[in-house]
């Protein structure tokens, strides 16, 4: 289906931008809301199911040949007024490219966590950490992220700071990450968690061979205890009198010393 859509009042408008700002709008939908030429195309590039692609005239006179592609993987296209585009926007500066996409098929935990290199987030609460996590994730070659809790991987602002990582990185996600690291460390994983206490081991100092996870904390009470009691705490040294790291740099961090194992 093909149309246009003048005004911001318009149905399938208003029910695109509550996906933009509610979790369980998400989740009873699911779908989510794109907004941005870079995350739609990776969207569409990556056989999301694009379910409606929005555009302005000013996208399409800008940039034909993208709106074209993304119009040829959706199921339905509309031109949108600049009213229409605001309702929608998230960002100050907005290129009037917004797409309505199927949530993406959850991982199956038995097929993913076989081996490999995986960063776990407990309870990560900031979407703009969890892009930032994700998109480093994807860059140095971690197998998956894993999450427990904490910000929808859908938020439009978690999406923006991946850049698209969230898009292809598998992502399983948990209600109980204890267990699930019980599960794998039964099969021979090696798990770490991270802490700001000098008394935890130096993360240079500890075996990253084989398979691994490390957890990442959330960004004002770190990692539980539950947590703790299933792995071997580690440390970041710090040499300044900063107490600790923020959550997306400690990651990036124990990402580095991941893939260096």
């Amino acid at each position: 289906m093909t149309g246009v859509i003048e005004s911001a009042s318009n149905e399938k408008i208003k029910t695109a931008a509550k996906l933009a700002v509610s979790s369980k709008e998400r989740k009873e939908k699911n779908s989510f809301l794109l907004e941005g030429l870079r995350l739609c195309r990776d969207a569409a590039e990556c056989e999301i199911t694009v379910r409606t692609f929005f555009y302005t005239k000013i996208a399409l006179e800008k940039h034909e040949a993208d709106v074209r592609f993304i119009s040829s993987k959706a199921e339905n296209t509309f031109q949108i007024s600049n009213a229409a585009a605001a309702k929608l926007s998230d960002t100050q500066s907005p290129q009037g490219f917004f797409c309505v996409c199927a949530c993406m098929p959850v991982c199956n935990e038995e097929s993913v966590l076989k081996s490999g290199k995986f960063i776990a987030l407990e309870n990560v609460q900031d979407p703009a950490n969890l892009g930032a996590v994700a998109r480093t994730a994807e860059a140095m070659g971690i197998t998956a992220l894993i999450t427990e809790s904490g910000c929808d991987i859908y938020n439009p602002k978690a999406q923006r700071a991946a850049m698209g990582s969230l898009l292809r990185l598998p992502v399983v996600r948990t209600d109980d990450l204890g267990s699930l690291i019980g599960r794998c460390k039964a099969k021979g994983f090696k798990a770490y968690a991270t802490t700001p206490s000098f008394s935890a081991r130096s993360i240079t100092d500890v075996d990253m061979n084989g398979s691994v996870i490390a957890v990442i904390g959330n960004e004002g009470n770190g990692v539980s205890k539950k947590i703790f009691d299933s792995c071997e705490s580690v440390t970041i040294p710090m040499k300044g009198r900063a107490e600790s790291l923020n959550a997306s740099v400690a990651a990036a961090l124990v990402i580095w010393e991941l893939m260096r194992g």
